[in-house]
């Protein structure tokens, strides 16, 4: 079942987990992305997200934490295109600790691009119980991943905060 939750995307605005979940597919789909709907018939990973031939089936019903969804996709954005459409059902890829911590990265500018905040994307029921520690980190200004990100040619190497032109500041979505 889903939870209803109200996302914080710009001041004095709150939307619910549909409404957050429409904003990010389309952003998703607008960088590249394959994004369909379909019920899940058994449990994943995270809750309503499926990795299926390097895109997401996302189950409308069975999805907890829209923002998950911007992880899932990180996971894919930072690999290259090849080796995404072979992903199915994980994302169990050569280097997966490092492709983890890109992924955390890229996720967090995402939603930070989309208008979400730290606490939106790093909530309690994710990230092994680091979902706090994680909000703090980036919300303080230090990015981990960030660093992997440039490495990429996503994004600039941190340069001073949003708009400065470097991370959380994105070059471009996917690798290619």
């Amino acid at each position: 079942m889903t939870t209803q939750r109200d996302f914080a995307r710009h001041p004095n605005t709150a939307m619910s987990n549909a409404q957050a979940r429409e904003v990010i597919v389309k952003f998703l789909r607008e960088i590249g992305l394959r994004v369909e709907y379909e019920t899940l018939a058994r449990e994943s990973f995270l809750p309503g997200i499926e990795v299926r031939h390097g895109g997401l089936v996302v189950d409308e019903q069975a999805l907890r934490h829209p923002c998950d969804l911007l992880h899932e996709a990180g996971h894919l954005a930072v690999i290259s295109p090849a080796k995404r459409l072979l992903l199915n059902g994980s994302v169990d890829v050569d280097d997966a600790q490092r492709i983890e911590v890109a992924a955390i990265a890229w996720s967090y500018a995402a939603a930070l691009h989309l208008g979400f905040g730290a606490g939106d994307l790093f909530h309690g029921d994710g990230y092994r119980g680091k979902g706090a520690a994680l909000a703090l980190s980036f919300s303080l200004g230090v990015y981990p991943g960030a660093a992997l990100l440039a490495s990429l040619g996503l994004t600039q190497a941190h340069a001073g905060g949003r708009g400065s032109g470097g991370y959380p500041s994105m070059s471009r979505w996917l690798v290619d």
